[in-house]
């Protein structure tokens, strides 16, 4: 049986790199967020369909996770991300391209479009990091995880508002992928404790964020226990040409917990509409 995980294969920055490309048209590059198992596939699977009616979708696993190549002698830290997918972008000589960024992968487009700003179109930023917020209990325990299904299934009920989503089956869908060969190894050198001090590495100055003149949509769950609501807020009120979207009775899950409502988002905000 062969894994939709993985997909196609490029070498970007120097990285054997694992990513999904599908539909046609202005591209639309998908970031998935940090948490155990996490690959593009997981995290954007019912959005990848529906957006890619419209965009050309491009869903990498970004270095340390998923089925992209682990070097021993990589050094987990967002300038780096940033080569990396700059370099993805390179590699499939795509100039320019919207960003779609969950928490994590959220920081990670503001990091792109700060450094490189010809080269990132519309943001969308959803439960998004990037900005300076205290520590949740929730994020620790995401970075902290031992592996265990017990564990897992902890996780997800912190991921959820709609605690009928995390099934048994899916906690252990999630445990097994976070022990893939080398997954939790990598995924333990990221973000190791005190853990304040990646919430910080992650985010962009104030004046970065102020800087940006990238149309931006901020879509965030007012009960999400992993990046806080105040942090969305954070972002809409620094980044100049910023639309917030606020889902309420939502964790940090909005594309899977408001998934239809979140693909129209989504495609009607790129569009321009």
């Amino acid at each position: 049986m062969t894994n939709p995980e993985i997909s196609k294969n490029v070498v970007a920055a120097n990285i054997q790199t694992n990513y999904h490309d599908s539909g046609e048209g202005p591209v639309v590059i998908l970031i998935h967020g940090s948490g155990p198992g996490v690959t593009a596939y997981a995290n954007w699977r019912l959005n990848m369909p529906a957006i890619s009616e419209h965009f050309r979708v491009i869903a990498p696993d970004m270095v340390g996770f998923g089925f992209t190549e682990r070097p021993a002698d990589f050094e987990y830290r967002m300038e780096n991300w940033v080569d990396h997918i700059i370099g993805l972008m390179d590699a499939l000589d795509i100039e320019k391209a919207h960003v779609v960024g969950n928490s994590f992968g959220g920081a990670l487009a503001i990091a792109a479009a700060v450094k490189y700003p010809e080269r990132v179109d519309r943001m969308i930023l959803m439960g998004s990091a990037g900005t300076k917020f205290e520590l949740t209990d929730g994020l620790n325990a995401v970075w902290g995880y031992e592996p265990s299904i017990a564990n897992m299934r902890k996780l997800l009920d912190v991921f959820a508002y709609d605690r009928s989503l995390v099934t048994d089956e899916l906690a252990e869908l999630r445990y097994n992928a976070s022990i893939q060969p080398g997954f939790q190894e990598s995924f333990a050198r990221m973000f190791p404790a005190p853990r304040q001090r990646w919430v910080d590495a992650l985010a962009s100055s104030d004046e970065a964020l102020r800087a940006l003149a990238n149309d931006t949509l901020i879509v965030h769950g007012r009960e999400d226990f992993v990046v806080p609501l105040s942090a969305g807020l954070r972002l809409a009120e620094l980044i100049e040409r910023a639309e917030l979207h606020v889902f309420g009775r939502c964790g940090h899950w909005t594309q899977i917990e408001h998934k239809d409502r979140f693909n129209q988002l989504v495609v009607d905000f790129l569009k321009g509409a």
